[in-house]
């Protein structure tokens, strides 16, 4: 059994394999081949037993010395792979501050936030406030404190959310004029933006998530007349000054008189087309007088003081003025729509 032999051998191919390897990963592999507890190293150490006795030392000193050259070996070639791994991350990092860099992509102002920014804009340049209130709202602010009786169809489960048998998601932000009412003195002028909530199925034109601003003025002597000229002011601001304007008597259980508000079809200027329904207007909101009922439970004498509101839906606005057919399509989040704003 020529050991020496065997270490010659060993220390051969182990050279051979160190110089050809090119991953850290091959580099422990020979670790383990060589010097690992099962090793050639260790299998020749193993052997040696069966050789003749004068022969051990010089055969132990052999592996000894091969042990340690090894280990050398594998130092050394880790520290080069460990540089050229290095160097070839560095390689692919690096930037190339020549090139043209990448556009980032830019987002635009979603039509609805274009449109109550216009309408905030509009209004506190009028002088106006702008107030807001609680999603969340009680039956009595809701409902009861602006005139609406207790078995009005609009507290039916079929039209509102209700929390429990007090609490429900408001239907309009009416509920912010009481608040308001209570809590000044005239005179008063706020807006009251805000999302509202309704029991109704999601189509083109229905969603039970949308948007509400609420108007509100109150103090001496206001009249008709000046609910006319702000909603006209309004009008022209978000159409244009050729934008016709007619009032329809209605009614609403918290103004008297009330009417609804329609404008000129923005798509045919009155002439009819399918967005009008061939009738030549559009409607846009309603408004009226601050009923006396209101003031009375608000704290405010209605022989002192009078007052008008109104309230519009701003996704409408947003489907009238832009010509959108879907009010579906505002909530999508698609950026094909959105980057036409």
């Amino acid at each position: 059994m020529d050991l020496l032999k065997t270490l010659e051998n060993i220390e051969k191919d182990a050279e051979q394999e160190l110089t050809e390897l090119d991953e850290l990963k091959e580099l422990e592999e020979l670790r383990v081949k060589y010097l690992g507890k099962k090793g050639e190293i260790q299998q020749v150490f193993n052997k040696m037993g069966k050789i003749e006795p004068e022969q051990r030392p010089v055969v132990g000193k052999s592996a000894n010395i091969l042990k340690q050259k090894i280990e050398n070996l594998i130092n050394e070639n880790q520290q080069r792979l460990e540089k050229a791994k290095e160097k070839k991350r560095l390689v692919a990092e690096k930037i190339d501050v020549t090139l043209p860099g990448n556009k980032p992509k830019l987002g635009r102002a979603h039509p609805l936030k274009v449109i109550i920014d216009e309408i905030t804009e509009i209004f506190t340049g009028m002088g106006f406030s702008i107030a807001e209130g609680p999603e969340v709202e009680s039956e009595y602010y809701n409902f009861a404190a602006l005139n609406i009786p207790e078995h009005h169809p609009a507290r039916d489960l079929q039209d509102t959310l209700y929390l429990d048998d007090h609490y429900l998601l408001r239907t309009h932000t009416s509920p912010v004029q009481i608040h308001t009412m209570e809590e000044q003195d005239p005179p008063i002028r706020i807006i009251a933006p805000g999302k509202v909530y309704r029991s109704d199925e999601l189509d083109a034109s229905h969603s039970p998530i949308f948007h509400q601003i609420e108007g509100l003025v109150v103090d001496k002597d206001i009249t008709f007349s000046d609910l006319k000229g702000t909603i006209k002011l309004i009008v022209e601001a978000l159409f244009g000054e050729n934008r016709k304007i007619r009032f329809r008597p209605s009614y609403f259980p918290f103004t008297e008189p009330s009417a609804e508000v329609d404008v000129s079809c923005i798509v045919c200027g009155g002439e009819g087309c399918s967005l009008c329904s061939r009738s030549g207007w559009l409607e846009i909101m309603g408004s009226g007088m601050v009923h006396p009922n209101v003031l009375r439970m608000s704290g405010y004498d209605p022989d002192i003081y009078s007052g008008f509101a109104f309230g519009v839906g701003w996704d409408r606005l947003a489907l009238l003025k832009y010509g959108i057919d879907d009010i579906r399509v505002l909530y999508e989040n698609d950026r094909r729509f959105l980057h036409q704003f």
